[in-house]
């Protein structure tokens, strides 16, 4: 709210319309939610390279008029190529709001408190509604964060990615929080964002705790576990879940890599190591380590201790061909974590974590809503493999 309350001071000084700065914050914030929806119904960002031979595109779009009780606002509709995306921002064919109760529901979905959606609605509309008011409104929102906490999960996951990402959080003051998240494909190649939880810093032990109330909720077997490097998230895993594999990712490897030698010979230090997770199987795959280490190491020590153990290095060589690809990063959460932060850029901060958890929540809803239907890339070919995986007691 700072910057809007920033621009009203603004006009103020100079004798602007308060009304006119309302209503264009309004007016740009349904536009970027417009460009979001879009973004998020296609599954990549603008000029993102996961969007070439996707089979759809963004294709422009059409001007529309809003009139509300604060203004009339000019809106841009996203389009795709194909013609199969409708927003769900705005209501269709029409022309004004008809509904103070909807707008209050999607502000604090948004992670917008009571107190100033009640102040927004009365600037906006001339229509005072107390924070009680708006609390009793708002109350369904409550009741999904609590069943998102709360409901039941399968009771096997072929994979699970366990990552975090940071948002701005404000208690005594503004500072960057570490929001953990737990993604989860199931046998059948359908992504679920399992569990989310708000932490001061990232560590390990509160990854093991998200899993342990997991646990309660019906999660029983793991084959494989992927993550970056964080120290001792391995041994936390394991810990819970003795039969499973753990995958280091492939890319945080690398950029350690890139860290830890001199700009000049990046390039080829890198495509060196590209080898080791391109390799054909696991053995030739610890060869290549070894070729790397051999040629690199003497110049730098790091390198040597840095892969003086080769646990979680070849574990996702054990998996089928057909999803390597999926399993040797953690990719897959890291952009799943980059959209939720690029949607967050429409709020500066969250003032609580209350508002926080709301956000988050009707985020990752939407995202397990549309994966539900979803296959993730090579799954299908392979789920005969991965149920004879989990039945292997040997395994």
């Amino acid at each position: 709210m700072s910057n809007l309350n920033t621009k009203l001071m603004q006009a103020l000084v100079e004798k602007q319309s308060v009304e006119d700065v309302f209503r264009q914050e309004l007016e740009d914030a349904i536009n970027q939610l417009l460009k979001v929806e879009l973004s998020s119904f296609l599954g990549y960002e603008k000029h993102s390279s996961n969007g070439w031979s996707s089979g759809n595109s963004r294709n422009g779009f059409y001007s529309r008029e809003l009139r509300t009780e604060y203004g009339t606002l000019q809106l841009q509709i996203p389009r795709d190529r194909n013609g199969d995306f409708h927003q769900q921002t705005l209501p269709e064919r029409k022309r004004q709001t008809d509904s103070l109760e909807t707008t209050i529901i999607q502000l604090y979905q948004h992670g917008v408190t009571t107190r100033q959606i009640s102040e927004l609605i009365e600037q906006m509309y001339g229509q005072y509604y107390t924070p009680q008011t708006v609390s009793n409104i708002t109350s369904a929102v409550q009741k999904q964060v609590d069943e998102f906490h709360n409901r039941k999960v399968n009771n096997r996951y072929a994979v699970i990615y366990c990552d975090a990402t940071y948002l701005n959080l404000r208690r005594d003051s503004v500072a960057k929080e570490a929001l953990h998240v737990i993604l989860g494909i199931t046998l059948e190649g359908h992504k679920e964002v399992l569990e989310y939880s708000v932490y001061p810093t990232e560590s390990a032990s509160n990854y093991k705790d998200l899993l342990s109330r997991l646990q309660t909720r019906g999660l029983k077997d793991v084959l494989l576990f992927v993550t970056d490097g964080l120290s001792g998230i391995r041994e936390q895993l394991l810990e819970l879940f003795p039969k499973a594999r753990h995958q280091y990712c492939y890319v945080h490897l690398a950029r350690t890599i890139s860290r830890l030698v001199r700009p000049k010979v990046r390039k080829e230090t890198l495509l060196d190591f590209k080898l080791v997770y391109r390799a054909g199987n696991a053995e030739e795959a610890a060869e290549n380590l070894g070729k790397f280490l051999g040629k690199w190491s003497g110049k730098y020590s790091k390198l040597a201790n840095m892969f003086s153990s080769q646990d979680g290095l070849f574990e996702f060589y054990r998996f089928p061909a057909s999803i390597q690809r999926s399993i040797y990063t953690s990719n897959l959460i890291e952009n799943n974590n980059k959209g939720l932060k690029h949607h967050a850029k429409l709020k500066e901060q969250f003032p609580n974590e209350a508002s926080l958890e709301r956000f988050v929540c009707t985020y990752y809803s939407d995202y397990n809503r549309k994966q539900a239907a979803r296959i993730h890339l090579g799954f299908n070919a392979a789920e005969s493999d991965l149920v004879n995986m989990f039945d292997n007691p040997n395994r």
